[in-house]
Parts: C-alpha cells; sequence; structure tokens
C-alpha cells in the first residue's frame, strides 16, 4: 500500500514539474499558520507558506484524496458510506442492533394506510416496551395518522407492565391535554396508575372530573372503587379521616346521582371508612342498605362494624354482630379477634371472651402477647388466679406458635399479679 501511495505521488510530481522547477515543498508546511496577519511573530518572514507554494489547498486536497482512493481499492471494505455523509468513507461501519432491526421489521409490516388497530396490534405484539414506544412514537408523526383511544389505553398498559412509570405518566398528560379521544377503559386506567402513586393521587381526580364533563365517558364502578380505595390508604389517623371523609360521602352520592349500582366491594369501603371514623350508624346504615343493591355481606363487611363498634363502646352491640357472623360461617379477621376479646375482658366478661379465643385459636389465627396479658391478667384481678393459669396451660396446648420465652412472659407476670 505505501509502495503504491509513493508511485502515484512521484508520477504526480512528473506531471506538475512544469509549473516550477522547484521540488515540491516538505510537508511539514501544512501545519503553518496560511493567513500571514495572524503568523506567529517567532517565525521566519522567508518561511514559506500554503499560498506561496506550488500547489494550492484544492490541488493537495485532489492529491491526498486520490492517495486514498488508491489504498482503498486495495481494501474495497473501507469504501463503505456512513449515514452522515456518503461521500466519507468509513472504514468501520457499524452494525445495527438486534432492536434496530426488529423495529425496521415492524415498520415494513405497517402498510401505508395503516389504521389505530393496525398499531394497536403491532404494539401488542412487542415483549420489548421501549420498542413499543418506538413504534407509537414512529407512527404518530406518519400523515394522514392519528393515535386514538385504543392506541393510547395499549400503550399506557404495556409502559406500566414494562414499569415504564414516567413514559406512563408522559403520555397520561397527553390524554389528559387532549391528545386523543377519551373513552372509560383509559381514563380508569389513568386514574389507576395515579392511586397507585401518592405524588398522583390529585390527577387522579382531575380524570374522574373530566371524566364527569364527558358526555360519553361517565365514571364507572371500576372508578368509584379506584377512587375510593385510594381515599381510604389516607386514613392512616382519626384526625385525617375526617378530612376524607368528606370525600368518601361526595363519592357515594355523585355515584348514586349518575345511576352506578355499586357492588360488595364498593359498600365495604365505604362502611370501614365509616367505621373507622368511628361513623358507626352510618356503617350500619349501609349495612342494612346492601340487601336493597343485591349485595350480602362478606366476612370484611362484619370485621368493619364489630370493629368500629367495639372502638365506640358498644361491645355488646359488636358481639351481637360477631354471633351473627359466625353464624353465616364467616371467620373475623385476626384484628378484629384481638380488639373484641380485649373489649370483652375490660367489660370483665371473660367467659364471653375465652371462648372467642378459642375459637380464633380453631380458626388459625394468632392473638398477639397484649390480647394474652389483657385476658389473663384480668382474671387475675378479679381474684380468678387458678383459672387464669389453668387457662395459660390450656392455652399453651392449643396454640402451637406459642414460644417458651411468650410462656415464660406470660407466667411470670401471672405470679406477680396472684401476689399483689
Amino acid at each position: 500500500m505505501a509502495n503504491t501511495s509513493h508511485r502515484f505521488l512521484t508520477s504526480i510530481r512528473k506531471k506538475t514539474s512544469h509549473f516550477s522547477p522547484s521540488p515540491i515543498p516538505p510537508l511539514s508546511f501544512l501545519n503553518q499558520n496560511p493567513n500571514p496577519r495572524t503568523q506567529n511573530s517567532n517565525l521566519n518572514p522567508k518561511t514559506p507558506i500554503l499560498s506561496n507554494t506550488p500547489f494550492s489547498p484544492l490541488s493537495l486536497r485532489s492529491i491526498f484524496s486520490a492517495i486514498h482512493l488508491c489504498n482503498s481499492v486495495e481494501n474495497p471494505k473501507t469504501l463503505t458510506p456512513t449515514p452522515e455523509n456518503p461521500r466519507i468513507l468509513n472504514p468501520n461501519p457499524r452494525t445495527r442492533t438486534p432492536l434496530e432491526k426488529q423495529f425496521e421489521t415492524w415498520i415494513d409490516k405497517l402498510k401505508p394506510g395503516f389504521t389505530p388497530d393496525d398499531v394497536a396490534d403491532a404494539l401488542r405484539s412487542q415483549s420489548d416496551p421501549d420498542l413499543a414506544l418506538d413504534i407509537f412514537r414512529w407512527t404518530g408523526q406518519q400523515r394522514s395518522y392519528k393515535h386514538n383511544h385504543v392506541t393510547y389505553h395499549t400503550m399506557i398498559q404495556i409502559a406500566i407492565s414494562g414499569k415504564r412509570f414516567g413514559h406512563a405518566e408522559t403520555l397520561m398528560e397527553e390524554v389528559i391535554a387532549g391528545a386523543c379521544s377519551g373513552s372509560v377503559p383509559l381514563y380508569n386506567s389513568i386514574i389507576r396508575l395515579c392511586c397507585g402513586k401518592k405524588p398522583l393521587f390529585n390527577r387522579a381526580f382531575d380524570v374522574y372530573k373530566k371524566m364527569l364533563r364527558s358526555p360519553d365517558c361517565k365514571p364507572s364502578l371500576e372508578t368509584y372503587t379506584l377512587l375510593l380505595n385510594s381515599v381510604l390508604k389516607k386514613f392512616n389517623k382519626l384526625n385525617i379521616c375526617y378530612v376524607y371523609l368528606n370525600a368518601v360521602r361526595s363519592l357515594l352520592k355523585q355515584m348514586k346521582a349518575s345511576g352506578v349500582i355499586p357492588d360488595t366491594l364498593a359498600l365495604n369501603l365505604i362502611i370501614k371508612a365509616y367505621s373507622k371514623c368511628l361513623e358507626i350508624d352510618e356503617a350500619i346504615r349501609i349495612f342494612r342498605e346492601m340487601g336493597l343493591y343485591g349485595c350480602e355481606p362478606n366476612d370484611y363487611t362484619y370485621s368493619y362494624i364489630t370493629k368500629g363498634l367495639c372502638e365506640k363502646g358498644r361491645v355488646s352491640q359488636g358481639f351481637v354482630f360477631y354471633k351473627e357472623m359466625r353464624d353465616k360461617s364467616l371467620v373475623p379477621s385476626s384484628s378484629t379477634y384481638m380488639i373484641l376479646i380485649c373489649s370483652l375482658s375490660l367489660e370483665q366478661r371473660f367467659d364471653d371472651a375465652s371462648s372467642i379465643l378459642f375459637d380464633m385459636l380453631s380458626n388459625s389465627r394468632v392473638p398477639d402477647l397484649l390480647t394474652y396479658k389483657t385476658l389473663l391478667e384480668g382474671l387475675c384481678r378479679e381474684g380468678r388466679g387458678n383459672d387464669a393459669f389453668e387457662l395459660l396451660e390450656e392455652l399453651r396446648k392449643k396454640d402451637s406458635s406459642m414460644g417458651e420465652r411468650t410462656y415464660k412472659n406470660l407466667l411470670d407476670e401471672l405470679h406477680f399479679q396472684s401476689r399483689e
């Protein structure tokens, strides 16, 4: 390759020798400044510059381009052009990634005049959410085409399932801004996304209000269930419960006004909200209305009301709901069992509390240490120390999860209470 370049340069010199008898200056002059005004003052003013050489910059570029062409002829692989400039030769052409090849394959499958249904099918066929988003964006830029609620709904679901929540939020904002016509499944999907993330809690109600204003996308039962469940997550403290209880009342009122028939799940959420705020009469009123909607109360329904009644101090009424629940072969939650046992023990109804405790163990519910201590220490304070010791031994046999440490702790506490 070097010999070829030398022979080519020698032939060029022979052909251009009639321009000037002087030989070709050394190549070191290429590093000098071609503008005499900006030359370094330390340079010799007699030093030749590019403009004074026998060859102009254009002719030199032609010579070296020809030399590179000769070298490339011997190595044809270096003739591959780059996408940025086809005239510049790229010695190492970049190969396409599998994702790019797959993207081009799907683009080729989308024939001219494709519809939103075609795009939705192409999106569902992608296992890679990033590739699906590339197809979604590319199709959205084509002429005579616009995404509709089907494609947006499909893409949002793909983004959420692929844990691309940032992309899902961007698509959500586009829909809210009016990028496409809405639909109930699309809006519900956006509300579910907002309810799953605390910073987007208020955004869920923005979508809900948009549905209320829409003539053909009114909120459905799923919409109200998602919003009620999201509001109840805020019920972590009693004083905060009252703040959000108004939102629950408003949702219930709008649900009835719009003719949406609630199911057991939605009614249970409303009963839970009232019970947590100790609005027990309201909770029981909803409980009595369940039959009007064709709904049957389940174990959650009874558990919410029983807990609320005990926390309100209406233990006897809570015990009645417990018995009604057990008559229907419904099993309370562990927290319902424990609060009922403790409430009965504080009212010195130890026999009822003991029977509920054994019922709890028979249904594979495990009481905590506080429940045991409330019942056993209550017996000791009432002068029934022997009954407390016998009950502890019997509980140790029934409760396989009671460790040695828990047993010794309870036993020491009973001895201390008996000495007093």
